[in-house]
């Protein structure tokens, strides 16, 4: 073989194995296992090897979960106003604005679940943590009267940091509000399933996320209301490796059913029909 063609198939192989033209990979946080992009994709998001189930977008929960072209959005453009004028708040929300393409870290509407139309909330922890400030709360408590006006179910995915420390007392104010608006909800006799992801602690967790009629969550997402270090350092003692997790908390009675990705759209329709909200004769699929 001339030199010159040794030199061509070298560079060939070198070529065909760039990084650019190799499929992306995702490594998993948890096991450290490596799967192709497409195929995690493929899993909605979860982890082959140990069963992770990764963060989505409110707009990747609701394509998995909701009918098609079903969803009618409330409260769309609704936005903080910063109360307090915190230092360096108003610029980091319109940061995350156009990252996102979100106005704030929670999404409200209405829509069916295979032909059983309910009020749908999906909190998105990519924008500050889906943090519960002014705007989550007011748009969560709107869902909920707007789905006791309607005699509409509500299916709430929690997913938060807590409450927004950037607008202060407002920010703790929600807890009551939301709380104020599930209860009426619920004295009205209207069916309430909050369904717990990562991972939902502080307090979003001691207020509308544990008040569901059933309280269901993803797999080993971490739910909690202080943080680890904070409850060790003020009990003094070591708390269980497993603590605050979705299945030490369902040992525990705290949750109800933990449901696995794949399965929440069924888990979901299954006990909406359940509770009788049957499929609507020209809705769903």
């Amino acid at each position: 073989m001339a030199l010159e063609d040794l030199f061509k198939n070298v560079t060939k192989r070198f070529n065909d194995d760039t990084p650019e033209e190799r499929e992306p990979v995702f490594k998993c946080p948890r096991c450290q296992q490596t799967v192709q992009e497409s195929k995690f994709q493929e899993q909605n998001k979860v982890c082959p090897n140990c069963n992770y189930h990764a963060r989505l977008t409110a707009s990747e929960r609701l394509r998995m979960t909701v009918d098609r072209d079903s969803f009618v959005e409330y409260d769309a453009d609704m936005e903080s106003v910063d109360p307090l004028e915190f230092p360096g708040y108003a610029q980091k929300v319109e940061n995350l604005k156009a990252v996102t393409g979100l106005h704030d870290g929670v999404i409200t509407g209405e829509c069916t679940v295979k032909g059983s139309r309910t009020v749908m909330i999906v909190m998105d922890s990519h924008f500050m943590m889906a943090s519960m400030g002014s705007v989550a709360g007011e748009k969560i408590t709107r869902a909920f009267e707007r789905a006791t006006e309607k005699g509409l179910p509500v299916v709430a995915f929690t997913a938060s940091g807590g409450a927004r420390m950037q607008e202060g007392i407002l920010s703790l104010m929600q807890m009551a509000k939301t709380s104020g608006a599930v209860a009426k909800h619920s004295e009205a006799g209207l069916l309430y399933l909050s369904v717990m992801t990562d991972p939902t602690t502080g307090g979003v967790t001691a207020s509308f996320a544990s008040l569901g009629d059933m309280i269901l969550a993803e797999p080993k997402v971490v739910i909690g209301f202080a943080g680890r270090r904070v409850i060790e350092g003020t009990i003094k003692q070591r708390l269980p490796d497993d603590f605050q997790s979705a299945e030490f908390l369902q040992e525990k009675g705290f949750v109800d059913l933990i449901v696995e990705r794949r399965n929440m759209r069924s888990t979901l329709s299954h006990l909406l029909k359940l509770h009788g909200y049957e499929k609507e004769e020209t809705g769903g699929v």
